[in-house]
Order: C-alpha cells, then sequence, then structure tokens
C-alpha cells in the first residue's frame, strides 16, 4: 500500500510517500505524477515513510528525473537505509540529487 501526498507552492511540487512504491503502487504514483508535473521547475519528494521501493518504482523515478531535466530540478530527501541502499545497488545514487 502507498500514501501519496502532494502540496504545490508556485513552481514547487513536493510528494511525500508512505509504505511501499512497488508493482502494485508504481502505476498510481506515475499517473499522479504525470498529472502534477505541467509548469512544476522544482520536483521534490520525501522518502522519510517509504519503507520499499522495487525497480517499477525505480522506473517511475527515472522518468520523472528526465521530465525534470528538461523543465527543472528535483530532488530526494529523508531516503533511510533500506531505499538507500535500492539506490547505491542500482546506481540511482549516481542519478538522483539525494539530499
Amino acid at each position: 500500500m502507498l500514501n501519496i501526498s502532494k502540496s504545490v507552492e508556485g513552481g514547487k511540487c513536493t510528494f511525500q510517500l508512505e509504505g511501499r512504491l512497488d508493482t502494485v503502487t508504481a502505476p498510481e504514483f506515475e499517473k499522479e505524477l504525470k498529472d502534477s508535473l505541467d509548469g512544476v521547475t522544482e520536483l521534490v519528494m520525501d522518502f522519510q515513510d517509504l519503507e520499499y521501493i522495487s525497480s517499477a518504482g525505480l522506473r517511475v523515478l527515472l522518468s520523472a528525473q528526465k521530465v525534470m531535466t528538461r523543465q527543472g530540478s528535483m530532488k530526494v530527501i529523508h531516503v533511510n537505509e533500506t531505499v538507500m541502499e535500492v539506490f547505491e545497488v542500482t546506481g540511482f545514487s549516481d542519478i538522483l540529487t539525494i539530499e
């Protein structure tokens, strides 16, 4: 299960994810992202309460990163050890801006 909270201030959009970003929940998050990125210049993903990310979740992050490279910036914040390990093993720690 995944809970998605979104807040928008001007050109900045912040997503807070809680739960698991996997093959079941990734399509929902991908749709929410696509519907939200028009006019956004700064995308922030807060993973403080994200417990798990699968390859399907990584794919969604990669497509968001491609869009944001063209129209602004994207960063991932509050990444826990479990998710950070996935980012490091997959090389995503080199692709994403993680704070």
